[in-house]
């Protein structure tokens, strides 16, 4: 039998996250405002619609962040964008179909929670005045434990927040310090309290492994101390050091960060660790406790997956507000001007600010739905493959056929369908990459498989 270290050799090059397909180094400047407002306009009665609202500031910049942020100690450049914001919030609205639920919202950055307390409530007045909400709409929020005090906790509770989602990392000290990310057990727990005394009852914690000085130590060590706070989710995600892209990782030091074979082992210990615990894997990086809707829809095969990783959510279209925030709907994708400055001419002369994007095209629907599937359920059927796509359905069935035949160890085919095998789960992203027809074209550079 393939060990997984055998298969961590095999899959040693680098491959997207596959938070879309196709993935965002293959957006063009042909899809901008003209193509994403008929986009939007297709949207009709019976749809329902995700909200993604970007806030592009932290008041600390931490130095693993491959987030589109910037850093700021004055909160003027924060009130002046949140005014961009609202013209495109408003811009929006009036396009999109009174007939369309929004059935969720998420908070995003940079660091949401360093918004005035007024500021969220304003924010969330405008959302609620141009789009329709649904009665039990989904609204999580990013949280640094560093910015809340008591009037932002009852301003996120009385926005109705129903998800509290916190960057965890690790608490070891020595790799806080070195990521420029100090933030202690204490203050996580007492976010956590605190949300829960408002009546927030979902709780998402995010871990990395592969961090500079993180060991199996440390990692046992945060993995303990999150358990014990017992959140609904955990993430579980690999450091992804790419400061070519990222110019502030390169304060990271090369040499203090884990090799492959060390990474590999930080996540078999924490992932262990939390199947024993009770939660159950969901995808290649996420844990969920078995009442946690995100488990429910992972047994039940509705798991999804967007540009905030794995979710439950079963909207047909998520639209991102704000700079650089990318949305997609049935017929593509399309990504905002990330230069903050540029953003907001642009949203407050009364126009969109989307800048690039693609059009999917009939394979690429295809291919889509097959790589989601892989990173969700590790396999797909052919019945189901068949049923959505007709006869084109056959070249997919045809390549994952070879691949099983030339990969044994790896993934099983037969007539009905195609499975990685058990081993092979932490590898999803790299099987996934084998019916992607865009990855050779030379475009994008990617972080580590695992």
């Amino acid at each position: 039998m393939t060990s997984q270290r055998q298969l961590l050799r095999k899959f040693s090059e680098p491959v997207p996250r596959y938070t879309s397909y196709p993935t965002a180094p293959h957006f063009h400047q042909g899809i901008g405002s003209d193509t994403a407002k008929s986009w939007i306009a297709m949207l009709g009665a019976g749809q329902k619609l995700s909200l993604y609202v970007h806030i592009p500031y932290c008041d600390r910049l931490c130095w693993f962040c491959a987030c589109h942020t910037k850093h700021t100690l004055r909160y003027e450049p924060v009130a002046a964008y949140l005014e961009s914001l609202r013209h495109e919030i408003e811009t929006v609205g009036r396009l999109v179909s009174p007939d369309v639920e929004v059935t969720g919202l998420h908070w995003g950055g940079g660091s949401p929670t360093m918004l005035e307390p007024e500021d969220m409530h304003r924010l969330m007045g405008w959302l609620r005045e141009a789009f329709n909400f649904a009665d039990d709409a989904e609204i999580s929020v990013e949280m640094d434990p560093n910015d809340l005090d008591e009037e932002r906790y009852d301003a996120l509770a009385g926005i109705g927040v129903t998800r509290a989602s916190l960057g965890v990392q690790d608490f070891d000290t020595r790799v806080q310090k070195t990521i420029n990310r100090l933030q202690t057990f204490g203050q996580t727990a007492e976010v956590i309290a605190a949300m829960r005394a408002r009546g927030v009852k979902s709780v998402n914690c995010d871990l990395l492994y592969g961090l500079p000085y993180q060991t199996i130590d440390t990692m046992a060590k945060t993995v303990e101390q999150i358990i014990s706070l017992k959140p609904d989710r955990i993430a579980l995600f690999g450091y992804a050091h790419v400061p070519w892209m990222k110019k502030h990782q390169a304060l990271i030091p090369e040499d203090a960060l884990p090799d492959a074979d060390a990474r590999f082992r930080q996540m078999s210990l924490a992932a262990g660790w939390l199947a024993e615990t009770g939660y159950e894997a969901i995808g290649i990086d996420h844990f969920a406790l078995p009442e946690d809707s995100l488990a429910r829809a992972a047994r039940a095969g509705r798991l999804r997956r967007n540009f905030q990783g794995y979710t439950d959510e079963s909207a047909d279209a998520l639209i991102g507000l704000g700079a650089s925030s990318i949305s997609q709907l049935p017929e593509g994708y399309w990504q905002n001007m990330p230069a903050t400055g540029e953003y907001r001419r642009m949203v407050e002369s009364g126009d969109l600010a989307a800048v690039r994007g693609i059009a999917l095209q009939p394979e690429d629907r295809l291919r889509a739905f097959v790589i989601e599937r892989i990173m969700c359920a590790y396999g797909f059927s052919a019945c189901e493959l068949r049923a959505r796509f007709g006869a084109a359905a056959d070249v997919i069935i045809a390549e994952a056929e070879a691949y099983a035949r030339e990969n044994p160890e790896v993934c099983d085919h037969d007539r009905f369908g195609f499975r990685l095998k058990n081993e092979a789960f932490p590898f999803a992203r790299s099987v996934a990459a084998v019916f992607d027809t865009y990855l050779g074209r030379g475009k994008g550079r990617h972080s580590a498989a695992v």
